[in-house]
């Protein structure tokens, strides 16, 4: 019961570190910023249980150079490995 308890406390200290440590390096290199390329589609449910896909176009995505996401914004190497984005109605 204590050793799971210690991994429990040393896995979340570890995640908590890590999150502040991008979030430091983030700030200190003034909140980088980049975009990427993705293909948004707006997702219309219909009657019947029917879904409809309306195609928005591609758009640049204004995203953070980070590992988490920081200042609002998805990081940049998760926009690249998911170009496409469905918004739901």
């Amino acid at each position: 019961m204590v050793r799971t308890e210690i991994i429990l406390l040393s896995s979340a200290v570890f995640g908590l570190a890590l999150f502040g440590g991008d979030w430091a390096i983030y700030t200190l290199r003034g909140q980088p910023n980049s975009t990427v390329l993705v293909m948004r589609f707006l997702v219309v449910p219909l009657k019947g249980k029917k879904t409809e896909y309306d195609d928005e176009g591609q758009r640049y995505v204004p995203c953070a150079s980070a590992i988490f996401p920081q200042g609002a914004w998805s990081p940049c190497w998760y926009l690249r490995r998911h170009p496409i984005v469905a918004d739901k109605l």
